[in-house]
């Protein structure tokens, strides 16, 4: 039996759609996620008086309009395993965009609650901060596309490349409850990749109490949301896996908590590297 927390794609429609997460659909009220995969030439537009867009260039490239300015040529990788920012552009709420591909191109629409304030603007590369998180198997690579330190209203972007072989989301870690200076309350969508396209992936999602407790078989271009609890992806040896996500709340911050069962891993010592002498 299929997950209620996985949606799969489908056939695109006549605005290239072929994954879409309403707050009505996920039963939540704060995150909403699409993807749109565009041919060349191909239009995708959109507008909502009460939420705020973020537009990613997952793969190809765009010429994007919103708030009556252009912003020509964005995004450019081939592929989101690339080593390779994103393009991306930010839209208040309220504000109209349209989206006109260069080629082929996979488009996500990431959206939250907005009050409109500011201009629409594309989000420069160099400030998509990227990191190493963990160490040994637990090692992943980061890229923060609109992280909190960056304007915004209730959106949180990031993407993730998880080698094969590789835990990410690890230890455990959830935002589920508002406890001042110790966690946030963030509704959660990871969108997958996998590179090759055969392989798989497995997201485990659960609560303290196990009244939610999903583990979910991940297939290319599925979306897993989290509504709350702890959420770990493994990816299998011979399949990198890269994950798009998308955070929003009643507050614009990430503090989360690992799962108290599988915190000694955080204070675990690193591994040596092996004597090669």
């Amino acid at each position: 039996m299929t997950s209620p927390l996985l949606v799969r794609p489908h056939a695109p429609d006549d605005s290239g759609t072929v994954l879409e997460v309403t707050p009505e659909s996920a039963g939540w009220k704060h995150v909403g996620f699409r993807v749109a995969r565009l041919l060349d030439g191909q239009v995708h537009a959109g507008e909502d008086a009460a939420r705020e867009t973020c537009l990613v260039l997952v793969a190809g490239s765009a010429d994007i309009t919103a708030g009556g300015q252009s912003f020509e040529g964005i995004g450019g990788r081939a592929t989101p395993f690339e080593d390779r920012a994103p393009g991306a552009v930010y839209v208040p709420a309220g504000v109209p965009y349209a989206v006109v591909a260069r080629g082929d191109v996979e488009l996500a629409v990431c959206t939250a609650p907005g009050r409109g304030d500011g201009q629409a603007r594309k989000i420069d590369p160099a400030r998509m901060s990227r990191e190493v998180r963990g160490s040994g198997t637990n090692t992943r690579h980061v890229r923060n596309i609109l992280p909190q330190t960056e304007p915004a209203d209730s959106l949180l972007v990031v993407e993730v490349i998880t080698p094969g072989g590789h835990w990410s989301s690890y230890p455990p870690h959830k935002h589920d409850t508002a406890t001042p200076g110790e966690e946030t309350a963030l509704e959660e969508t990871y969108y997958h990749r996998l590179q090759p396209s055969q392989g798989f992936a497995v997201q485990r999602v659960y609560t303290d109490d196990r009244s939610l407790d999903e583990t979910v078989s991940v297939a290319d271009g599925d979306v897993v949301m989290v509504p709350r609890g702890y959420h770990p992806v493994g990816a299998p040896h011979g399949y990198d896996l890269y994950y798009l996500n998308v955070m929003a709340g009643p507050q614009r911050r990430w503090v989360f908590r690992n799962d108290p069962e599988h915190e000694w891993i955080v204070h675990q010592a690193p591994a040596a590297e092996p004597d090669e002498r």
